[in-house]
């Protein structure tokens, strides 16, 4: 079975008895882009749509888990966004991620393929979500923490605190025109109710939603921090006040979600101005099935309530990911609503699944995969908050008329022709020209509705026309992958075929070699007998 990230398409695949193999296509919603026109010099196109990020970690094998089994992993690596997982009693299911994290990952290459990025989206105002899923003990908690927040080598260190260092370190490599402040909030989700870990005495926060704002926790405690020392020793406090039990799989397991919120306001010097981004990293409670956690009294209750927010979580992103369904239950739960913003709102998101590549875990590790899988197809827009630049001259204030404002327009829409040019071929070009100069769409048109109509509709085809481009190149590159991966699987498959083959050709050339030589010497005798009665 193959889990692969492809068009709505239907493809198939041809399979003998030799190489069972059941494909399983998952649709991916299109992309769409705006086009924006802003002056002869100042066109600009942005892809509005952007998929959550899903990678996975396995972590190395505990003392426990190298007993049984004799230490071997339920897990073949193919490549680094791609591996062969033994199901068990299902054949091999082949899983592809935008990357995934062997045992032998370190907290390094996790920071920069997946925090890294998100850090320089918020400084630059972009809100942006991480999160850690899995069952208990996968390393959820010091994926993002290290084994000690603020007391640990330099290798070991989450990504908590390598976030914190790159927003100090980039914010004193910017210009000294903006000011920023850093603001970090830390809350945690424990029995549907929401804690504020900075102040234990607020154990019940409300969420509230507004049209400037979006989905907020009122009234919870923001604390500025000035550098990486101050913002580490808050974050201390807050690890300290989380809700933490034992249970069968993990003697200090998380009993909540927690959500560490980190709030850069850009603010200009000059005229005042100020934006904020948020960067969100949640460190979700464990996934598992409360049965194999051996849980009793209040730590049952706890598992049940855990286990129901996740299952909500997982419904919004079935509806996210299935389109069918108008309404998006995000209220179902405490954490999906929080999480409203980042799941289906204006935010870039990653998600991070943590497992164990033990065959103890196999169930639980299958189930996270899954869940990463149906997480991969979630599309959202990407709110993209105004940058302040202070070289631009403002026009706020400035006089522009009617003549020079349609002039501008006019220039940008020749330019967005010429880069279609570029693209398609000559005769389209030339008609595509013609048309729009026979529409008076190039030209200025005597009135001012006429010429919004004829502004509106040329951004209107090049939209469609950069859609159609994109969706073409997406196919094809989508279709080059999912034939990628198939090759991959039977590649390995043959490999496998062809080492059983060897070991059956060396059997029989042995086992003739045993034939002949019994053979030689039941011969003997009678060959003798024969020589001397002749």
């Amino acid at each position: 079975m193959i889990y692969t990230l492809g068009p709505p398409t239907t493809l198939t695949c041809e399979s003998t008895d030799r190489f069972p193999c059941q494909i399983r296509t998952l649709n991916v919603a299109r992309t769409t882009v705006t086009v924006t026109g802003g002056g002869a010099d100042n066109t600009t196109i942005h892809q509005n749509m952007s998929k959550i990020r899903v990678c996975v970690r396995f972590r190395p094998l505990n003392s426990t888990e190298k007993k049984q089994f004799d230490g071997k992993l339920c897990v073949k690596e193919l490549d680094d966004e791609s591996f062969l997982f033994n199901a068990e009693r299902e054949e091999n299911v082949a899983f592809c991620f935008d990357k995934v994290f062997y045992q032998n990952s370190k907290q390094h290459d996790v920071y920069e393929f997946l925090a890294k990025p998100m850090v320089h989206d918020v400084l630059d105002l972009m809100n942006s979500t991480i999160i850690t899923y899995g069952q208990t003990g996968a390393g959820k908690t010091y994926t993002m923490e290290g084994p000690d927040i603020s007391n640990c080598e330099e290798s070991n260190k989450g990504l908590i605190p390598r976030v914190i260092e790159e927003l100090f370190r980039s914010i004193e490599c910017s210009n000294e025109r903006n000011l920023y402040t850093i603001k970090l909030s830390m809350v945690e989700i424990y029995m549907e109710k929401i804690r504020d870990l900075f102040d234990i005495t607020k154990d019940n926060i409300q969420i509230k939603e507004s049209k400037m704002h979006g989905v907020f926790l009122s009234g919870v405690t923001e604390v500025s921090i000035m550098d990486k020392k101050q913002a580490l020793s808050f974050l201390e406090r807050g690890i300290s006040n989380r809700t933490v039990g034992a249970t069968q799989m993990n003697m200090s397991s998380s009993r909540s979600h927690c959500l560490y919120i980190f709030s850069v306001q850009k603010e200009s010097r000059k005229d005042k101005r100020s934006k904020t981004g948020k960067l969100i990293l949640v460190d979700l409670a464990g996934s598992e099935k409360v049965e194999k956690t051996g849980a009793e009294g209040k730590v049952f209750e706890e598992a049940k309530t855990i286990n129901k927010s996740l299952s909500a979580l997982g419904n919004v992103i079935n509806a996210l990911t299935t389109g069918k369904s108008n309404h998006i239950p995000y209220r179902d739960s405490k954490l999906t609503r929080v999480l409203q913003d980042s799941l289906g709102g204006f935010s870039h998101c990653a998600l991070l699944c943590c497992c164990s590549a033990s065959f103890i875990n196999t169930s639980e590790s299958l189930s996270t995969l899954r869940f990463g899988i149906r997480s991969k197809f979630i599309k959202m827009p990407v709110n993209v908050s105004q940058v302040i630049d202070e070289e631009k001259p403002s026009h706020s204030t400035s006089v522009i008329t009617d003549k020079e404002m349609f002039q501008r327009k006019n220039r940008s829409h020749v330019k967005i022709l010429e880069k279609l040019k570029e693209n398609w071929s000559m005769e389209d070009s030339k008609l595509l020209e013609e048309l729009l100069i026979s529409e008076g769409i190039l030209f200025g048109p005597d009135t001012c509705e006429e010429k919004q109509s004829a502004c509106d509709d040329i951004v209107n085809r090049t939209i469609s026309s950069l859609h159609q481009a994109i969706k073409d190149r997406e196919d094809d590159l989508n279709k080059l992958r999912f034939v990628n991966n198939i090759l991959k699987v039977e590649l390995a498959k043959v490999r496998e075929l062809n080492l059983a083959k060897d070991r059956e050709l060396f059997a029989n050339r042995h086992f003739r070699k045993i034939i002949n030589g019994f053979s030689l010497i039941f011969h003997f005798p009678f060959t003798f007998l024969r020589m001397t009665t002749d």
